[in-house]
């Protein structure tokens, strides 16, 4: 073969390659894009309405597209039963899981349960009948619930009591449901009664019941008590679901001071499989925030 033959053929399958390669590499990022995660990491509304729109349901579908395999919905109760239905009918149509939704008119401020008071416990009750209600429309097997404010007048054995007490009641009614309280220590204010990922679990071991959780948000807990991983460990058998926001900032991973590849890691080969829900803002707004946010998932999943 000519010199001039063997480059000019050299060249054309090179220039073939090329164009292979590029049809891959367009293929692979299309396959990435809408490639589902290691973990299953549940947005909540409004993390992709620049795109999709203000539906929730157009969202949740748009989610689907993502990769994104389950939602968060904290105010679901307060939406309408028709709204209700139409997203457990997207959720089913998608194989999608429904995370957390808040328990309604449950512990705070103005009805702690640590105060032992029957009033309060009564209307902890009552959201917790509700919460059945709801979560039957859309198939959700977590509720979230916070006991509300240290009740100061009393001792803290006196408090816990209370607070374990009122749980057990609770539990009694999302057991035969299959429904499971997830119990949140918050960071928010330190007249929170429940603050500590050990204080949670000793309540939950006292309650007794599968209904009666932990949920363990990591951006909290980093402003609580750091130490993350070896707390969730000692912790384990008590935590039934995750969320997760960086901090400061509270918003996605890789802005802020928590390595959550490596948590996330540590939860993969821990066996979790259930959800990790984006409980945080964004970093930015708009379709510019929604590509971040989505390449922020992609990066600490990548483990």
């Amino acid at each position: 073969m000519k010199r001039s033959d063997f480059i000019k053929s050299g060249a054309a399958l090179l220039s073939s390659s090329v164009l292979l390669n590029n049809d891959l590499m367009a293929e692979n990022k299309e396959v990435t894009k809408g490639a589902t995660f290691k973990l299953d990491y549940a947005p909540h509304q409004g993390m992709f309405s620049a795109t999709a729109g203000k539906k929730f349901v157009d969202e949740i579908q748009y989610m689907h597209d993502l990769g994104f395999r389950s939602i968060e919905d904290n105010g679901l109760p307060e939406r309408s039963i028709e709204e209700q239905k139409s997203i457990g009918e997207t959720l089913a149509r998608l194989g999608m899981r429904m995370g957390v939704f808040v328990v309604p008119k449950g512990g705070n401020g103005a009805n702690t349960l640590a105060a032992g008071k029957k009033d309060f416990v009564d209307i902890f009750l009552k959201g917790c009948r509700e919460s059945v209600e709801t979560a039957k429309r859309v198939n959700a097997k977590w509720a979230t619930v916070v006991p509300g404010d240290y009740q100061r007048n009393l001792p803290i054995g006196v408090q816990t009591a209370n607070v374990v007490e009122a749980l057990k009641r609770g539990a009694e009614i999302f057991e035969p449901h299959g429904i499971t309280m997830v119990l949140e220590p918050l960071s928010d204010t330190p007249d929170l009664f429940l603050r500590y990922t050990d204080q949670t679990y000793e309540i939950c071991k006292a309650v007794g019941s599968p209904s009666c959780k932990i949920l363990y948000d990591a951006y909290h807990q980093q402003k609580n008590e750091g130490n993350l991983i070896n707390l969730m460990d000692l912790c384990w058998s008590e935590i039934a679901y995750i969320q997760v926001g960086d901090n400061p900032g509270r918003r996605e991973p890789t802005t802020g001071e928590i390595n959550y590849k490596n948590v996330f890691k540590w939860l993969k080969e821990k066996g979790y499989s259930g959800i990790v829900g984006m409980e945080h803002g964004m970093s930015k707004s708009g379709v510019e925030g929604e590509k971040l946010l989505v390449a922020a998932y992609r990066e600490v999943d990548n483990f």
